[in-house]
């Protein structure tokens, strides 16, 4: 990694914090509606910029996906009081900055429920997340909890893909891209979940996690809805879905008016994914990821109806679903979603910057650790 890159780097994410600090305190001063809209609304253009300034794939990447995509759509919500930065009104400058520009969503308690007398009364699961004991048994609740094993399995398993890439000259094209599809996924989540622990180290904050074991999807609902990228489907569902759903029900009605919101939904998610290719490669759209995600939003409603003619009465065994749904989402990536990314030469250059940073810690360890390394 070059050293223009990290200074790059650290101009940007200063960029980020000082325009964040702004948001919040405009915040506190202006009330929602269409003239805090206006004040965010600079802020939004230059999230849209600021990924420009860097050129690595992680980097690069990651930046564009948390802020170009993710902080722009949660302050667009937050001019009109809504989504993630709005649950609190007493939020804290640390915890809106962290809930602004990382994609994490924090774990809600149940609210209290009253008992037979009509008093309010926290429940079993509430005493134990406030005295800071016992948490898993509500975040089981919202999602299955992810242990360090199973991130550890899943970073080592990420490091022998890395690995085999030195060989890829020897391995079949088509084989390479089912390689990359377990990488992007074994990347997302190890990244994930290693940022969402910082967060929670420092906050003290419980997360929800971000993938709930996609591999087991049973349809294009469970994989889009409940599995894959749940900060994603969170974040889209306000800023895409309810809106299309709220408009389109009075003159369609709501069964028709939510097949139209899927679509506008995976709509909006396919231009962002352009957004984000752009600028990956910095180069001229082909158009071939807006169809695979419009592709996807035709199958969905389509799916759910199926379901609904259906009522239960006859289903393939669940083993087959997930063969199904899994083999579709890969054929259609391998068809529409890789091409775009082997055009940019995302493959390519993260192993580049894969091979530069093991360079780096190699010198490093020999200047730091050379009694270790004249062992080996």
């Amino acid at each position: 990694m070059e050293d223009g890159e990290m200074y790059n780097m650290m101009k940007v994410w200063l960029s980020i914090f000082a325009s964040l600090t702004y948001c919040y305190i405009m915040g506190k001063m202006i009330p929602r509606g269409f003239t805090r809209l206006l004040c965010v609304l600079p802020i939004v253009c230059l999230f849209l910029v600021l990924p420009l300034e860097l050129t690595s794939i992680h980097f690069g990447g990651m930046t564009a996906f948390f802020v170009a995509w993710l902080a722009n759509f949660k302050l667009l919500l937050f001019a009109f009081g809504k989504g993630p930065l709005c649950l609190d009104p007493k939020i804290s400058f640390g915890r809106f900055v962290s809930v602004a520009c990382f994609p994490i969503k924090i774990l809600q308690i149940p609210p209290q429920k009253p008992n037979l007398n009509g008093h309010s009364h926290e429940n079993q699961a509430q005493k134990s997340l406030l005295n800071g004991q016992d948490r898993q048994k509500l975040i089981s609740r919202k999602g299955p909890h992810k242990s360090f094993l199973n991130y550890a399995t899943k970073g080592l398993l990420l490091a022998m893909l890395v690995a085999t890439y030195d060989y890829s000259d020897y391995i079949h094209p088509k084989i390479m891209w089912l390689l990359y599809c377990l990488h992007i996924y074994f990347f997302l989540e190890t990244f994930l979940a290693m940022l969402a622990s910082v967060v929670r180290t420092l906050s003290g904050l419980e997360l929800e996690p971000q993938f709930n074991d996609p591999y087991l999807s049973t349809s294009l609902q469970d994989f889009w809805g409940r599995r894959w990228n749940l900060m994603v489907t969170s974040i889209l569902r306000p800023i895409a879905y309810d809106p299309i759903l709220y408009t389109c029900k009075n003159f369609i009605g709501r069964r028709w008016a939510q097949g139209i919101a899927i679509l506008g939904t995976f709509l909006v998610s396919a231009l962002m994914h352009e957004l984000i290719f752009y600028y990956l490669g910095r180069g001229k759209p082909t158009w071939e990821i807006t169809w695979f995600f419009l592709l996807h939003g035709v199958c969905l409603p389509v799916e759910i109806v199926l379901k609904r003619a259906v009522n239960g009465r006859w289903q393939f065994p669940r083993p087959m679903q997930t063969i199904l749904t899994i083999g579709f989402v890969i054929a259609t990536g391998f068809w529409l979603f890789f091409p775009p990314f082997l055009a940019c030469k995302a493959g390519v250059r993260a192993i580049e910057e894969y091979a530069a940073v093991r360079e780096y810690l190699k010198e490093a360890g020999h200047a730091y650790f050379p009694w270790i390394f004249q062992q080996i």
